[in-house]
């Protein structure tokens, strides 16, 4: 195997270029091997759309002293594996030694840790300011998919780009796919250029001032070659757009492409799971299913995603029947652009809509500006719905969903609330799109989807009032969101180990507390104790330690700490954090 030979960039630069076709098949091989064998999902269809592309850049350019930047980096495999990494696609008991994102830890081949989109062009462009501030001359290569050009970091990128006038080469990597579909304007003309084989008269890329070619054979690697041989070292910033095909090889990845942007753990022949569960009642049809009827009863409610519909149970089959039901108006996919998507919904809300945004935790991140100057200040009531924020959720470094609680929850005005079952949250999500004052954010649960006893209460509108679910004395167990029945099992083992009885409280809202309660709580209370599924520096449980702090009333906060982790197995992390129901009963006792 030619695979066999290839350690590192300068051994690929070995081989003739006949040899690369070869290695261009056995790398997809090594692709599907992990992909196929491995329990964690990997992004399919970017990575088998750029192994010829990537084999061509490493082919010319000298790799660490010219730098490779991926975007978002779903496209990172074929890199990895040319860069020394290539065992943890090859043998089973080295999958877990390689990340599925860029990470300089891992080789010094990769220069940032990166999973979110559209970042490469800015960071690029940092990268070739410094370098020539100190008078080097390596080449600075960012490539980026077509689905994160859309964002406005790309565009903020590639406008700084023009000006720079130095040595820096873009790839595009257009394969006419986001996560979904494409969405916006410039997607026109990339497919006008992709037509006329880059000589449309109309060029976004030109438009910017800056330099551009064109190549329709993506998969072509000595066309590839001869592009990136011609480019080599310029002295000025150039477009490289490239039309690829997003999963390559693959024939039920290339037809079905969204569905193919990240898999795992199936038989390579057929595509299909090699184990097949029923799935759960869960979060995402729940809300899909609620949101359709409320759209076919009022035209003013809007569904709105920034390139993840699925996130919220609006996959392919489910968007393409709002056509049957005349709502595809109601129906705004922004790419991948969370920030236009939170103004956007402040504006709808504004002129009588009622717009509700789905966004994972992760990518809310990106929106701290636009949810505190444009809807917060100017108390907008549109609804955002966060999925994923959880200490279970996504585990990647880039992809950790548990700080929204810190960031959304100190902002005025915006009302955070946190239910504990499905009943609880339709009741809130409800609330939220037919009230007026305030825009209103649900952190949905994303754990076993529970259900409500009894009917949950249908107004949120007498603000920060929390709910005891259970009386009890000593001690006072304020469990927010999901973790609700972590604090339920807490209260029955705590009473199994000391006979106490302690007062189980759901607190339904993040933003603010319920002044009265808390102090009604020091009458017979000696422990306040606070779980959240998220990080507790800055979180809701310290708002509580902060009331009680001129009392004699203890407080013990339960979260996560304040750190970065990655890929942590799910028992490690709630060990390691004291999340157990047996850390947290002994914790308790060891305050009494």
């Amino acid at each position: 195997m030619l695979l066999e030979r290839i350690n590192n960039p300068k051994d690929l630069k070995k081989l003739k270029k006949e040899e690369l076709e070869i290695l261009a098949i056995e790398i997809r091989k090594a692709l599907l091997n992990r992909m196929t064998n491995y329990s964690k999902k990997g992004h399919v269809g970017s990575n088998m759309g750029v192994v010829e592309l990537t084999i061509a850049l490493h082919y010319v350019f000298n790799s660490p002293i010219d730098k490779i930047l991926f975007d978002v980096s779903h496209q990172c495999y074929t890199h990895k594996i040319l860069t020394g990494r290539k065992d943890g696609f090859i043998y089973e008991e080295k999958f877990k030694t390689i990340g599925g994102y860029t990470d300089q830890d891992e080789s010094e081949h990769d220069f940032f840790k990166v999973g979110h989109s559209s970042t490469s062009i800015s960071l690029a462009a940092g990268m070739a300011r410094a370098r020539d501030l100190k008078g080097e001359n390596e080449n600075i290569i960012a490539l980026i998919g077509d689905g994160a050009l859309g964002g406005g970091l790309a565009f903020e990128g590639l406008n700084s780009v023009a000006e720079q006038g130095t040595n820096l080469i873009i790839i595009v990597n257009d394969n006419n796919q986001s996560i979904a579909e494409n969405h916006g304007g410039l997607y026109k003309n990339l497919k006008e250029l992709r037509e006329n084989n880059g000589q449309a008269k109309n060029n976004y890329f030109k438009s910017l001032g800056l330099d551009y070619k064109y190549l329709d054979e993506g998969h072509d690697i000595k066309k590839l070659i001869e592009l990136f041989e011609s480019v080599k070292d310029i002295d000025h910033p150039i477009v490289l757009h490239i039309k690829t095909i997003k999963g390559k090889g693959l024939p039920y990845a290339e037809k079905d492409v969204e569905n193919w942007h990240v898999f795992g753990n199936f038989n390579p022949e057929t595509g299909k799971p090699k184990s097949i569960s029923p799935i759960p009642e869960n979060y995402a049809a729940i809300t899909h299913d609620y949101l359709v009827e409320k759209m076919k009863k009022d035209k003013m409610v809007f569904f709105i995603t920034a390139g993840t519909p699925s996130t919220a149970g609006f996959g392919q089959l489910q968007r393409e029947e709002l056509k049957s039901f005349n709502l595809q108006r109601q129906y705004i996919d922004v790419g991948i652009a969370e920030e236009c998507a939170t103004t956007f919904s402040s504006g709808i809300a504004k002129n009588g809509g009622k717009p509700v945004f789905c966004v994972m935790s992760t990518f809310l991140q990106r929106t701290y500006d636009q949810i505190l100057h444009d809807l917060a200040i100017n108390k907008n009531p549109a609804v955002l719905l966060v999925f994923a924020g959880s200490l279970k959720g996504m585990d990647a470094i880039t992809h950790l969903g548990y700080f929204d609680i810190p960031m959304i929850s100190n902002i005025p005005n915006v009302v955070y609330l946190a239910p504990t079952t499905k009943e609880e949250y339709l009741a809130m999500l409800d609330w939220g799109i037919e009230q007026n004052d305030n825009p209103v954010v649900i952190k949905v649960p994303s754990w076993t989807v529970r259900h409500s006893e009894k009917e949950p209460d249908k107004d949120y509108s007498n603000l920060n009032t929390f709910k005891i679910e259970e009386n009890g004395g000593e001690v006072a167990i304020v469990a927010l969101g999901e973790f609700f029945y972590l604090g339920k099992e807490v209260e029955e083992l705590l009473k199994e180990k000391s006979g106490i009885k302690a007062t189980l409280i759901n607190p339904r809202f993040i933003t603010g507390l319920d002044d009265k309660m808390l102090e009604d709580l020091k009458e017979n209370h000696k422990l306040v104790v606070t779980l959240e599924s998220g990080q507790k520096e800055g979180g809701f449980g310290q708002k509580i330690s902060a009331f009680y702090s001129t009392s004699e009333m203890k407080v013990l906060n339960v979260g996560a700490k304040k750190e970065f982790t990655n890929e942590v197995p799910y028992d490690e992390f709630f060990i390691d954090n004291r999340l157990t129901k047996e850390q947290i009963v002994e914790d308790i006792l060891k305050f009494l």
